[in-house]
């Protein structure tokens, strides 16, 4: 995810808003009350998300790509939100590591719902392809935490992305299908280049 919001550049979006935030507010943004939501409503809330194509949430690697694959086009061409919603778990976040105005970084999160709302008006005006093009991932159980390096473009054709950066990925899977919970990214700087280990390995 980037200058959404640093779009995910989930990256390069949300950067234009999430940067103008002083550090203040973004300290108060972090407080999430805590959630009073027991199984049976948490089930609840799941099976009332919008339905998923099989395809898109059947291994991490199909829920992966399309979670790129639902962000990226050309100006002017309207998201399909319902399918990005139906990848997220309920009270899933998409959060960037953003940096304030006076230089220090911080941490706004997002429901998908939210992201939607800020991302449209960026989407009807500019185009935004982003792609993975390393990974790192690991698995316990029915938990999975994935590394996902990616590179964001105006147009997939672009001979370079404009940005680049790491995804931090984290699914679950239900054992009928994965859901996403959370996608915390940082975009690359000159200050902070992506390691050797978190590139292709021919890079």
């Amino acid at each position: 995810m980037s200058k959404m919001w640093g779009v995910f550049c989930f990256a390069a979006v949300i950067g234009i808003t999430a940067g103008n935030i002083s550090a203040q507010d973004a300290a108060k943004s972090q407080t999430v009350a805590p959630s009073q939501t027991n199984a049976a409503a948490a089930q609840a809330a799941q099976a009332t998300a919008p339905a998923a194509n099989p395809a898109d949430v059947a291994s991490p690697d199909a829920i992966l790509a399309a979670t790129y694959d639902v962000i990226s086009g050309p100006a002017g061409q309207k998201r399909d939100w319902d399918r990005f919603r139906s990848l997220f778990a309920p009270q899933a976040r998409l959060i960037p590591a953003d940096r304030a105005k006076d230089g220090s970084y911080f941490v706004r999160p997002f429901s998908p719902d939210e992201y939607a709302k800020l991302a449209d008006p960026y989407f009807a005006k500019n185009g935004f392809a982003e792609r993975e093009i390393a990974r790192k991932a690991e698995r316990y159980g029915n938990i999975m935490q994935i590394f996902s390096t990616y590179e964001s473009r105006h147009d997939a054709k672009d001979a370079q992305p404009f940005a680049r950066g790491i995804n931090s990925f984290q699914l679950f899977f239900d054992g009928k299908r994965w859901w996403v919970v959370t996608i915390f990214w940082q975009e690359e700087t000159p200050e902070n280049p992506l390691p050797k280990e978190f590139l292709p390995a021919a890079q």
